[in-house]
């Protein structure tokens, strides 16, 4: 081999190594591949899906998508890989992604945020009254879930198009916690007394909240934080019966029994990826690893988006130019001074 040849050799390793190091080369996105999120329709999960859009497109060149769809077609979605990464998976919480859990076709990854909570609210109003507002309290001693199967409470929460029986404001069809809040209205008998009411989306049962509450009328309902909902306004979570295992896997369960009623279980929101996807991008997976929003600062930003009236694409851009103390412990330096570069 002649001196030449050699000095070819060791440059061409030189380049093989030092693209290996940098992981140009051998990155999923560095392969033209497109990384495509869930396009998650609740605020919290659109804001946090676009603060991770922007993330890996700004800092790492991605390319980045989203498709829409209910949460159950987005995790088989997931399951299928058509959709690499659910930015707000509610662990546990349905079949579908139980199912590819135990086929071993997602995964779990970090922690999204810590602290949420769901359940079943009323206006604190309807308790308390509001004089500053001149409202009286409808229903001074409602503390439990078992006190709305007294018709007087039920003619607080009047459906208007079925006033003989009470409204329960649901999530929207296709929600995992429609099907759960509807195994609850049969297991604590509130059926026949309760219209099970979904509205067509999110935003929809956002807006029959907002509308109630600022006109003071009483109103049943499931929600959950982190949401500007739960920030803006003062409202009461019914008591429930403690959370039990056996309970809450008939209640999750769509051909489960309905013989008892029980709270919701402490969550766990993580980022439900693809297992094919996390095997080959452990590099996104890290970057999901170290990505936990603080609750308040997800409220805050929820609250932002309410106030001024912006979608949750403006929300990821105000909290990445805002609070980079925060994000900026998930991505590498490089990564920073370029999404702050493109955020300009």
């Amino acid at each position: 081999m002649s001196i030449s040849t050699m000095r070819l050799t060791f440059a061409a390793a030189g380049l093989m190594l030092a693209a290996s190091a940098s992981g140009a080369n051998a990155s999923y996105c560095g392969d033209g591949k497109t990384v495509t999120f869930a396009g998650i329709d609740w605020e919290s999960g659109a804001f946090i899906t676009e603060v991770m859009k922007t993330i890996l497109s700004k800092g790492y060149d991605c390319q980045v998508d989203s498709i829409p769809g209910n949460s159950v077609t987005l995790e088989q979605a997931t399951a299928n890989n058509d959709v690499q990464i659910f930015a707000e998976e509610w662990l546990g919480r349905s079949d579908v992604w139980n199912k590819a859990v135990e086929e071993k076709k997602v995964i779990a990854v970090g922690k999204t945020f810590v602290g949420a909570s769901e359940g079943w609210f009323v206006p604190d109003y309807v308790v308390h009254g509001d004089p500053a507002r001149n409202i009286e309290a409808k229903a001074p001693d409602l503390k439990s879930v078992s006190q709305l199967t007294d018709p007087k409470i039920a003619e607080i929460f009047a459906d208007p198009e079925e006033p003989s029986k009470g409204r329960f404001l649901n999530c929207p069809s296709g929600w995992t916690c429609e099907g759960v809040s509807t195994a609850k209205l049969e297991a604590y008998k509130l059926g026949e007394t309760y219209v099970n009411f979904r509205p067509g989306t999110g935003t929809a049962l956002d807006a029959a909240i907002t509308s109630a509450y600022l006109q003071g009328e009483p109103i049943l309902f499931y929600y959950w934080s982190p949401t500007a909902i739960m920030g803006k306004f003062k409202l009461i979570q019914l008591e429930e019966p403690a959370y039990n295992e056996a309970c809450w896997k008939e209640l999750s369960s769509a051909n489960g029994k309905r013989d008892e009623g029980c709270a919701f279980p402490s969550v766990d929101v993580a980022y439900g990826v693809n297992s094919t996807f996390a095997s080959e991008a452990p590099e996104i997976v890290e970057i999901l690893e170290k990505a936990t929003f603080p609750l308040d600062e997800v409220n805050a930003s929820l609250a932002y988006m309410a106030d001024n009236k912006v979608d949750a694409t403006a929300a990821a851009a105000e909290f990445l130019k805002t609070k980079g103390d925060i994000w900026s412990k998930w991505v590498s330096d490089e990564a920073r001074g370029k999404i702050e570069a493109g955020l300009k």
